[in-house]
């Protein structure tokens, strides 16, 4: 924290003052990265769902890759923490939203199925971009379309459509 402070130009007190912990420190700064995170990966409703799909895990994982070590203390050390996982819990279900919204469901036992199935994917996605980063042990483009045909296998059978007919089964 002295270290912090002395970066910052305030004093230890002040920045005690505002955080009581190192853990506090933590968190609002992965509180802002996360909201900065989510910013950047805005879904644009006149692209496929594919095409956000890319673009949104793309933006994720380079994130993962510039912050790795911010990441793992996040998703490893931190992990039991109530407030870390909060913060998790939020950004995921903020990129559940989205993706619901950019799949246009109507029928609410459809939308609840899904939502479902997005929320064990969006979970899916965190654990394995987490041991991508301790262990690369493919591309991040593979990564990605890893991720893409997990969620595309998985919410086929839920849909009227095909979410991605291009997209082999």
């Amino acid at each position: 924290m002295e270290e912090v402070a002395e970066q910052a130009g305030v004093s230890r007190a002040l920045l005690y003052r505002h955080f009581p912990s190192k853990r506090d420190l933590f968190a609002a700064l992965y509180q802002q990265v996360a909201e900065q995170l989510l910013a950047k990966t805005r879904l644009d409703p006149a692209d496929s769902l594919v095409e956000q799909l890319t673009e949104g895990l793309d933006a994720h994982i380079e994130y993962f890759a510039e912050n790795r070590h911010t990441v793992l203390a996040a998703n490893r050390v931190l992990a039991g923490d109530r407030l870390i996982q909060t913060i998790i819990a939020g950004e995921l279900d903020a990129l559940r939203e989205r993706l619901l919204g950019a799949l246009a469901l109507t029928d609410d036992s459809t939308r609840a199925a899904v939502s479902g199935v997005l929320k064990s994917w969006l979970v899916f996605v965190q654990v394995l971009c987490v041991d991508w980063l301790t262990e690369e042990t493919c591309t991040r483009a593979e990564l990605r379309d890893v991720c893409i045909g997990a969620v595309l296998g998985a919410i086929r059978p839920l849909l009227d459509e095909d979410p991605a007919p291009d997209r082999g089964q």
